[in-house]
């Protein structure tokens, strides 16, 4: 640990990545808005909440000592109220200042990281969509033909995106028999005198014997027949071409150009945007029809909507089966074993709440399939959205059911003995008072998650179950120790719920403060050291996930505006909440100010930027020819056949200033639209 946190940050972008030094960001994010906050809360706030006795006074209401540090110890119209609402504008200014910072921080660190970055492909490579079909040329010919024409000076070539969907599952279904003929032949070296023999029929069980290497070799050779056969129907057959494709240019600054124009009349067709880095690509969805995109996205906003809402109906349905009569009902014939003791009590101690458990473990699972159901191309932005739903699900199902549900019945002795008009003030006491559920929460959730991940004992368990049923070579073995990558998809949306709970809770009960700075301090050291020495990087994004981070940091401030307008109207204080509704207006601008003046530098590349860029390699390397290197950079994993072209450069004699090319097209009377005059072509 000493040693993880001694490794210079410039030292950890070049061994991790700028994607994890911005998600370590995070943590420290929480550590500057919250450290200060706590120093002040505790200075002001709690001697302010502790000298009343306001809860003493109450009977029929349920709480604690810790309680009497929260705003619900003191009374009614009180004028100590000033106090919470100067925090209140204390916490906004003070998040804001941070968070303006900290977003112009990070695009300077993005911007720096994209100008110091070695070659890549993606910096000259723009991915074009919704080609528009054409009777005289395929989309392979239109697409060069239409970069020539339009982008003359700097269009270098054209990668052409297949539907090789079939092609890799062949590819994949190979690779698995490769993996048990390795496993056979390995078992057969091991005792030359015996050949391995297996059986053909249903899952291995039963059905003829055969010999087990020459089994996986004929299916091997046949299967690999079926791939060649594949490939070249994909490559010639024109119905596998997509109407995308991935262009490269001979300088970066034409890439910009292109990303960042429209390039025709119809808005709808030829969309261009940067592509991402080779291996973020996600290639089963780069073969969807464009048109389908929205259709998708809509279906799964509706899906996700009644997945967050409703998802307590068959939830619940399980657990009434969990509940010992609905067991015996449903399944009579396990009576008898359901009334022994010990399993009576492991039923009613531990099933009812394992259907909750089962679904929270899967949810990241199925939000991912969600997110590639909508149709993303890269897997950046698949994590990207799937962080995103699971912010929201987090937002909706743990913290707002959590506080309206667990007040309501925690207080339903209180509700039922009092009149109407007193149930409202009674949610206000009581809003403030789950604050010590949140405590425990933080405690099991985030501390416990912390040592956890240093621990990191279900990767071992899984590691182990894997090595007993599924490794049966090296490479499985490799394979199955792989620790993955850092999860954005889960880890993000889980750090946004502390920072919910600290600024809706900053003015509420102070009290949860220490232990929210406790968790970003863990977490940040540890992670930092899991970043340098176990997980992977699997793509490069360039911190263009900020964004996100930051509207959501805005969203938790604008909710715990909100949430104290409403406290304070139940407490009579009636003259602070216009002074409050400032608040969400600002924040509000704040972030639409924040969003004009740094979000572009994550969404567009300067071209000021690319001009310096393209002007110093062409003065090191005066005579660069990308089209090696750029050649098979986009083609489909399944295609590629030499991964050694990816770095290899070939240098060439400048080109002298010459006039365009006419530009050969199968058109006839079109020609005229790109050539010029008639005189010119005759």
């Amino acid at each position: 640990m000493p040693q993880a946190l001694r490794m210079p940050e410039p030292e950890l972008i070049d061994h991790a990545g700028l994607d994890s030094v911005v998600y370590l960001r995070i943590y420290l994010l929480g550590l500057k808005i919250f450290f200060p906050i706590a120093c002040i809360a505790f200075t002001v706030m709690v001697p302010v909440n502790w000298t009343n006795s306001t809860l003493d006074q109450l009977k029929n209401l349920t709480f604690s000592d810790i309680d009497k540090l929260s705003i619900s110890n003191i009374p009614t119209g009180s004028s100590r109220f000033w106090v919470h609402l100067c925090m209140a504008y204390f916490i906004t200014f003070w998040t804001c200042f941070v968070l303006q910072r900290e977003y112009k921080n990070v695009g300077s660190m993005r911007l720096q990281f994209l100008a110091s970055e070695q070659r890549r492909p993606d910096q000259f490579t723009v991915l074009v969509r919704n080609i528009p079909p054409d009777p005289d040329e395929s989309v392979s010919e239109l697409v060069e033909h239409f970069f020539k024409v339009n982008h003359p000076d700097y269009y270098l070539s054209y990668q052409a995106v297949y539907n090789a969907n079939k092609l890799s599952e062949l590819v994949q279904k190979r690779k698995k028999l490769q993996n048990w003929l390795d496993y056979y032949q390995n078992k057969h070296s091991r005792n030359p005198s015996k050949r391995p023999v297996i059986k053909i029929g249903f899952l291995g069980c039963w059905g003829e014997e055969v010999d087990a290497i020459d089994h996986y070799v004929e299916k091997i050779e046949g299967l690999t027949r079926k791939i060649t056969a594949e490939k070249e129907t994909v490559i010639s057959s024109t119905k596998s071409l997509v109407p995308a494709a991935f262009v490269s240019f001979k300088r970066r600054w034409g890439a910009v150009v292109c990303s960042q124009t429209q390039q025709s009349r119809n808005p709808t067709e030829w969309l261009t945007e940067w592509a991402p880095e080779p291996r973020d690509i996600y290639w089963d969805n780069l073969a969807l029809p464009y048109v389908q995109l929205t259709i998708r996205r809509l279906v799964i906003a509706v899906a996700f909507f009644f997945l967050t809402f409703f998802f307590m109906i068959p939830i619940a349905f399980v657990q009434t089966l969990a509940n010992i009569e609905g067991i015996e009902k449903a399944v009579p014939f396990l009576k008898p074993l359901i009334e022994v003791k010990t399993v009576k009590s492991f039923i009613q101690g531990f099933l009812p709440g394992i259907a909750l458990k089962i679904f929270l473990i899967v949810l990241p699972s199925i939000l991912m399939l969600m997110s590639k159901f909508e149709g993303f191309i890269s897997k950046s932005a698949l994590e990207r959205r799937c962080a995103s739903r699971y912010y929201m699900f987090q937002f909706i199902n743990v913290f707002l059911c959590s506080i309206i549900a667990g007040t309501a019945l925690q207080q339903l002795n209180s509700f039922l003995n009092q009149s109407a008009t007193e149930i409202p003030k009674t949610i206000g006491v009581s809003i403030p008072m789950k604050a010590t559920f949140f405590i425990t929460y933080i405690m099991v959730d985030g501390w416990a998650g912390v040592a956890g991940e240093i621990l990191r004992l279900k990767p071992l368990i899984i590691y182990h179950l894997k090595n007993f049923f599924l490794v049966k070579t090296e490479k499985d073995r490799e394979e199955a120790m792989d620790p993955g990558t850092i999860g954005f998809n889960t880890g993000e949306p889980q750090i946004q719920l502390y920072f919910i709970l600290g600024l809706v809770y900053a003015a509420v009960s102070p009290i949860l403060l220490p232990f929210i700075l406790v968790f970003f301090g863990l977490a940040y050291v540890v992670y930092r050291h899991q970043i340098i020495n176990v997980y992977n990087q699997e793509y490069e994004s360039a911190g263009a996930f900020w964004p996100d981070v930051h509207r959501r940091v805005v969203i938790a401030l604008i909710v715990s505006q909100l949430l104290l307008m409403g406290l304070l109207s139940t407490k009579r204080a009636a003259r602070s909440t216009p002074l409050l509704f400032i608040l969400p207006v600002l924040t509000i601008g704040f972030h639409k100010f924040c969003k004009g003046r740094y979000q572009p530098v994550f969404v567009r590349y300067p071209l000021q930027d690319a001009m310096v860029k393209d002007t110093l390699e062409r003065t090191r390397e005066p005579n660069l020819n990308l089209k090696p290197f750029l050649q098979n950079a986009y083609a489909h994993p399944v295609f590629k056949a030499a991964d050694n072209l990816a770095n290899e450069m070939v240098v060439e004699e400048p080109e002298p200033n010459r006039t365009p090319d006419l530009v050969a097209t199968k058109r006839g009377s079109k020609r005229l639209l790109y050539s010029g005059s008639a005189e010119t072509l005759t």
